[in-house]
C-alpha cells in the first residue's frame, strides 16, 4: 500500500534491456532506505515493483528492480534510460498517515501530456486519455498520476482529457517539472471509485436483463 505522497526523486543509475525483461536501478537516499530487505515493495513512477537486489554504495542503498514484458507495456518504464527522475514512494507502514489517499501501485494505464499552463505560482497540466479507464476519473476526484496522489481539476469527456492543478512545492519534489508535450504518464484511478461504477453498471446491466 502507498499514500500517494513522493518520498524522493532518483536519478536512474542504469537500465538493462534483455528479451521480455528489463532491470533498472537507482540510489535510495538514507533518510528513505532504513529497513529496505530484498522483496520489498516500492512504488517507482507509482509502479509497484520488488527489490531484486541492493547493495551499500557511497551516496546511500542502491536497490534494482525487474520489469517484464507486459508491465513495460503497461507503463511509462518503457521509457526509462539512465539518468531519468523518477518519483518514489516506499509502502505504507502500518498506521501510518495517509496524505494522500490509498494506492496499491497497480497501473491501470497511460496518459500523455497534451497542454501545459504556467504561471508564476501554479501549473496546470491537462492529459489526454481515450481509454476505458476514464469512466473512473470525476472531477474534484482523486488520480494518482506518475505516483502522486492529486485532485481532478478539470474533466471533458468528450475531449477524453483531464487536468490536474501543481503547486511549486509538487513541482519541486516530482518529475512534473520535468514533462514536456506527448510525455506519458502513468495513472492509477481511486479504487472505491472503480468499485461503485462497476457496481452500478453491473446493477444497472442486470435489470435491463429481467426487463427483456
Amino acid at each position: 500500500m502507498y499514500t500517494g505522497i513522493v518520498q524522493a526523486l532518483c536519478p536512474l543509475a542504469f537500465v538493462d534491456r534483455e528479451p521480455n525483461l528489463m532491470r533498472f536501478g537507482f540510489t535510495l537516499p538514507p533518510a528513505i532506505a532504513d529497513e529496505v530487505t530484498l522483496g520489498a515493495s516500492i512504488a517507482v513512477n507509482g509502479c509497484c515493483f520488488t527489490v531484486t537486489e541492493m547493495s551499500q554504495d557511497t551516496e546511500g542503498l542502491a536497490v534494482a528492480f525487474d520489469a517484464i514484458d507486459e508491465t513495460q507495456a503497461l507503463t511509462n518504464v518503457k521509457n526509462f534510460k539512465p539518468g531519468t527522475l523518477v518519483n518514489v514512494e516506499r509502502s505504507a507502514k502500518q498506521n501510518a498517515e495517509v496524505g494522500g489517499h490509498v494506492l496499491s501501485g497497480h497501473i491501470v494505464g497511460t496518459a500523455s501530456v497534451s497542454d501545459i499552463e504556467r504561471d508564476e505560482n501554479r501549473c496546470r497540466m491537462t492529459f489526454s486519455a481515450p481509454s476505458p479507464w476514464l469512466k473512473y476519473v470525476f472531477e474534484k476526484g482523486y488520480v494518482a498520476v506518475n505516483g502522486a496522489s492529486l485532485t481532478v481539476a478539470a474533466l471533458d469527456r468528450e475531449k477524453s482529457t483531464f487536468a490536474i492543478n501543481l503547486i511549486p512545492e509538487t513541482l519541486e519534489r516530482t518529475n512534473f517539472s520535468l514533462l514536456k508535450i506527448q510525455d506519458l504518464v502513468n495513472i492509477e484511478v481511486e479504487s472505491q471509485t472503480q468499485v461503485i461504477v462497476d457496481t452500478v453498471e453491473r446493477v444497472m446491466a442486470e435489470r435491463l436483463l429481467e426487463k427483456d
